[in-house]
């Protein structure tokens, strides 16, 4: 170690000269620029001369300091992020919104408006698990936010979650008890969890607080349904297609109804509406073959069971209802076939699908 006392003025003079060399021509170009700071320099002066390493060390570290610092000025400001945020969501540019969010909570970790917008980005992006993920956390920094309650629910629903959403529906409506549409999410979720007669309440206030409200008696009808309450479920259906005009999920839904409390030539007459609304929705082809065969016409369920069979390969339930209808129209060879099919479809469900696919045969 060399001693700063023992050293003339000039061979200290020349030694720092020698130091700053070596140090410029082992950093790189933009290091360099940094090491010509007074306040570098300075250090590495004091220190050159006592110890190499120490002199290398210190200058490198005040040089990344120094960048860090500049670095940090010219990035965009709390509020400039936010704008960027919400104006690339807005636009749809949702990898730029995922990027820029990224980098917004790796900023400002505490802030649940980042998270907030953040994960929707993720959802809009298809990415549940993210979004639920930052969703939850933007809720426990700021849980009496309602927007962000409401945005979690959206994310249960879609996975599903429908218990976890009701409770964030639940919590996002108890300070905004008069929009109706959450009352609306809220009854679909208690009714995907078996809650129906909650369902049905919240479906009631929807429709006092919007009576307008998109689907509004369809829901309801199809809570009532699920209660076989089929009369009730009609008559919502029947008030849906008055008010909106030809909802396709109405048409069939209401064809449904029907069909389950044995009106068949009603039910055939939205039924073959619904094909035509719905083409390619396998089960109104079912429901309206198998009302053609309840209604006697055997000629024209065979085709409806067929399309029902083909739209859906997977289902059983086609095959049965086809088995007994060709056997009405004399076709033995066909009926045999239709009932293998059958037979092998139903055993390749899972056992708690139960009986095809949960329908009465």
């Amino acid at each position: 170690m060399i001693n700063d006392g023992m050293m003339s003025a000039t061979a200290r003079r020349r030694l720092n000269r020698v130091m700053e060399d070596f140090l410029l021509r082992r950093l790189p170009a933009a290091a360099k620029a940094g090491l010509r700071s007074k306040p570098i320099i300075a250090a590495l002066k004091r220190c050159a001369t006592r110890n190499l390493a120490s002199a290398f060390f210190i200058a490198t570290s005040l040089w990344l300091l120094r960048v860090s610092d500049e670095a940090q000025a010219q990035l965009p400001t709390q509020a400039q992020t936010r704008q960027q945020l919400l104006h690339d969501l807005d636009s749809g540019q949702l990898r730029d919104a995922v990027l820029v969010g990224q980098q917004a909570v790796s900023r400002w970790p505490r802030d649940a408006q980042f998270r907030h917008y953040l994960g929707v980005a993720y959802f809009k992006n298809g990415d549940l698990k993210q979004a639920q993920e930052q969703l939850t956390r933007a809720r426990e920094l700021n849980p009496r936010d309602s927007a962000i309650h409401l945005d979690l629910a959206l994310v249960l629903l879609s996975e599903p979650d429908y218990t976890g959403a009701a409770d964030e529906l639940e919590a996002a409506i108890k300070p905004n008890p008069s929009i109706a549409l959450w009352h609306t999410l809220l009854g679909r979720a208690y009714l995907n969890s078996n809650r129906s007669l909650q369902a049905i309440a919240e479906f009631k206030i929807a429709l006092k607080l919007d009576p307008a409200i998109k689907l509004g008696h369809y829901h309801l009808g199809f809570a009532y349904f699920s209660l076989g309450r089929n009369d009730e479920a009609i008559t919502e259906y029947k008030e849906e297609l008055r008010r909106s005009g030809e909802s396709p999920a109405a048409v069939c839904a209401l064809g449904h109804s029907l069909l389950a409390s044995g009106r068949y030539e009603a039910a055939i007459t939205y039924l073959e509406r619904g094909t035509e609304v719905d083409s390619r929705n396998p089960d109104v082809w079912y429901d309206l073959g198998k009302a053609q065969a309840l209604a006697g016409q055997w000629a024209k369920a065979e085709p409806s069971l067929r399309k029902a069979a083909e739209l859906n390969p997977k289902d059983p339930s086609p095959h049965y209802q086809l088995a007994r209808v060709l056997e009405k129209l004399g076709k033995s060879e066909e009926v045999l076939r239709e009932r293998e099919r059958f037979a092998e479809l139903k055993k390749a469900q899972p056992a708690a699908a139960g009986m095809a696919t949960g329908r009465d045969q």
